[in-house]
């Protein structure tokens, strides 16, 4: 498969990034998506854990809706 850069600054970016790793440009390639989607996961698993103690709090103080109030304003979407 083939993979045309028509960006000489991209092009060069990449030989660059296989010429650090010692790498060809096929396996530069790979190793900078796994990189970036490595990176991408963790920062998403970080953002979970620091909105995980706001999201218990809220479960904490949420109000039950009572039953009669659900069954009269459950007509009004049907």
């Amino acid at each position: 498969m083939a993979i045309h850069v028509q960006d000489e600054e991209t092009d060069w970016m990449v030989r660059e990034f296989a010429r650090k790793r010692g790498v060809g440009i096929t396996a530069a390639i790979k190793l900078a998506i796994e990189e970036a989607t490595r990176s991408e996961r963790q920062g998403i698993d970080a953002l979970t854990r620091r909105i995980e103690p706001i999201l218990a709090q809220i479960r904490e103080r949420r109000v039950p809706i009572k039953q009669e109030h659900r069954q009269s304003t459950s007509g009004l979407w049907e």
